[in-house]
């Protein structure tokens, strides 16, 4: 039994039954683009899987669970849960020179510690794409997890991983394919936009092309489903389509008020 390695903002644990429940019963191959935490790719553990992401450092973690487990595993288990320890791995991104030297295996190891022991586990970068998350102050988090690591690794032996923008999957979807979209979502105002997993955001330019590969994926017999705000937009934008409401928890609003659940999408061409 393998979980999600790492904890990621707008991550789907939650919505996970409502997404197996609205997911086509029978399909070829499972596509995830926006790959992010991977909760429901984990949950599915497809046999035959394309999984991508913008995010370098998120996809260069899956290729090393997958192709070096116990590197990684040894080498997580050296960090220190300490303050100090903390904002020095942090800072090694500051020097692109320094950065560059390390190892496939050092920056996977690096990814998942700052993640498990950052502030309420954002993995958030400034423009210059370097991770500005402080400190969490946790009393056990568990960034050493060896035995979820290697069932994690077995599970990613059967599937191929790219990085790179999500248009790239294209060529690969074939009639009788699934994928599922997971991208940061409209903003429900101009306040709310969280765009800060990759130095680039994802701007109205992308979600219209999102939608155009939606209707590509529709066009060539595939199935896809997608997640997104309840914004009106995203009501526009998809219009033709099957859209399904659904309720989530989400926390990350500084407003300790405005938190709680609230309604999100899940688009469906089928």
């Amino acid at each position: 039994m393998c979980k999600p390695i790492i904890k990621w903002v707008g991550g789907k644990r939650q919505l996970i039954k409502d997404l197996k429940r609205l997911m086509p019963k029978k399909y070829n191959r499972y596509f995830e683009p926006f790959i992010g935490g991977g909760a429901l790719f984990f949950e599915l553990k497809p046999k035959n899987a394309y999984i991508s992401d913008y995010n370098k450092e998120l996809t260069n973690l899956y290729t090393t669970v997958r192709d070096h487990s116990d590197e990684l595993i040894a080498d997580l288990c050296k960090h220190k849960n300490e303050s100090e320890y903390y904002y020095k791995t942090r800072a090694l991104d500051r020097d692109k020179k320094v950065f560059a030297k390390l190892s496939d295996v050092e920056r996977a190891s690096r990814f998942i510690y700052l993640n498990k022991t950052g502030f309420n586990g954002l993995y958030r970068v400034n423009s210059k794409g370097e991770c500005n998350v402080p400190f969490g102050k946790y009393k056990n988090p568990k960034y050493c997890d060896s035995e979820n690591i290697q069932a994690c690794s077995e599970l990613l032996k059967n599937t191929e991983i790219h990085n790179g923008d999500f248009e790239d999957i294209k060529e690969h979807v074939k009639e009788g394919d699934f994928v599922y979209f997971d991208p940061p979502y409209v903003p429900l105002n101009a306040t709310s936009s969280f765009t800060g997993y990759t130095d680039q955001g994802f701007d109205e330019d992308m979600q219209l092309r999102l939608r155009e590969l939606c209707d590509h994926i529709n066009d060539i017999g595939a199935y896809f489903m997608l997640s997104n705000s309840s914004a009106k937009y995203v009501y526009e934008l998809y219009q033709g389509y099957t859209i399904h409401e659904v309720k989530a928890t989400r926390s990350i609003n500084s407003d300790a008020t405005k938190r709680g659940k609230i309604t999100e999408v899940v688009v469906t061409n089928y």
